[in-house]
């Protein structure tokens, strides 16, 4: 997929990819148990629904879901590690 992005964009990519991987996300909590990246969806899909078209909400939709393809296979990766190294004795 080309990088339309002009140096600007490129540099708030980075920066707002970089704020992302700081915020908690927890599977299955809503934004009052402490999921950021929830609240931070709902946040930026408001500020899009008043001011539609700005690149800026744009390019954090992109991020945001690029955050949570990598976070789950990060847990994936854990999870099929974990399994790996399971023993199963039967008795």
């Amino acid at each position: 997929m080309p990088n339309d992005d002009t140096e600007e964009e490129r540099f708030f990519r980075e920066r707002y990819a970089q704020e992302l991987q700081k915020k908690k996300n927890q599977p299955g909590a809503d934004a009052t148990q402490g999921d950021e990246m929830a609240e931070e969806r709902r946040n930026v899909s408001h500020q899009q629904g008043k001011t539609p078209g700005r690149r800026g909400e744009e390019i954090k939709q992109e991020e945001i879901d690029k955050e949570i393809v990598r976070r789950t296979r990060l847990q994936q990766e854990k999870n099929s590690l974990d399994g790996s190294n399971t023993y199963s004795c039967s008795y």
